[in-house]
């Protein structure tokens, strides 16, 4: 019986990550890439969408999504309660107590309501094409031409991040989650943000993707 050595080094790959089902979706985002980035995208088969395109554009990836917006859900007014309280002195006490200790719940409440945070919208089905991104829910439908961003970011591998100035002229900052969020990235900055830092550096693929696609037999593009 063979006893482990403890001061043996670890083995090569102890300290590699698993490859993980975001990893796929990151694949498929440097192939499609690379189709866009050498003109082989009408080589690639047909995406079903139910998102309305432009004549040319076409889909090139579908899938779920969440979006989240930066905004406030009140804007710091609230409902002040006046009570007029009349027999004893106990009761008129109380009253006044009451109605001041549930002004102040209101106000307290009202002036937390007025703070922006990223507020969940809703869910939803994303669809992204080499002009748009598209989110399909029947509340917050969003519908987002790249050359018509202000900003772009991925704060997450699966989230996407822009801002834009919405049809009746408020700057709406909103992020939208999906496992797509790196080819969101990528597309809106080949299109629109040519010289992203994290375009040129190539921040938008995980430490370690490349070294992991190797091993596999691939290279990210």
């Amino acid at each position: 019986m063979t006893v482990p050595n403890p001061f043996a080094p670890p083995p090569e790959n102890a300290n590699r990550s698993a490859w993980s089902p975001l990893d796929d979706y990151l694949w498929h985002t440097c192939d499609i890439l690379a189709d866009l980035l050498e003109g082989r995208l009408a080589d690639r088969p047909l995406v079903a969408t139910t998102a309305r395109l432009d004549q040319g554009d076409r889909a090139l990836a579908v899938g779920p999504g969440q979006r989240s917006t930066w905004r406030a859900l009140g804007d710091g007014r609230y409902q002040h309660s006046n009570v007029v309280a009349v027999g004893s002195p106990a009761l008129v006490i109380g009253s006044l107590v009451g109605s001041a200790l549930g002004n102040s719940t209101r106000r307290r409440q009202a002036a937390r309501d007025a703070q922006p945070r990223w507020v969940v919208d809703g869910p939803g089905a994303v669809t992204l094409t080499p002009r748009r991104l598209h989110f399909a829910n029947s509340t917050c439908e969003l519908d987002l031409d790249w050359r018509a961003l202000s900003a772009i970011e991925l704060v997450a591998p699966d989230t996407f991040q822009t801002s834009f100035v919405s049809t009746r002229g408020q700057q709406v900052m909103t992020r939208v989650h999906t496992p797509w969020a790196s080819l969101a990235f990528v597309v809106a900055a080949i299109t629109a943000f040519p010289a992203h830092p994290r375009l040129l550096s190539r921040g938008w693929l995980l430490s370690d993707f490349e070294q992991r696609c190797a091993l596999l037999g691939g290279t990210a593009a």
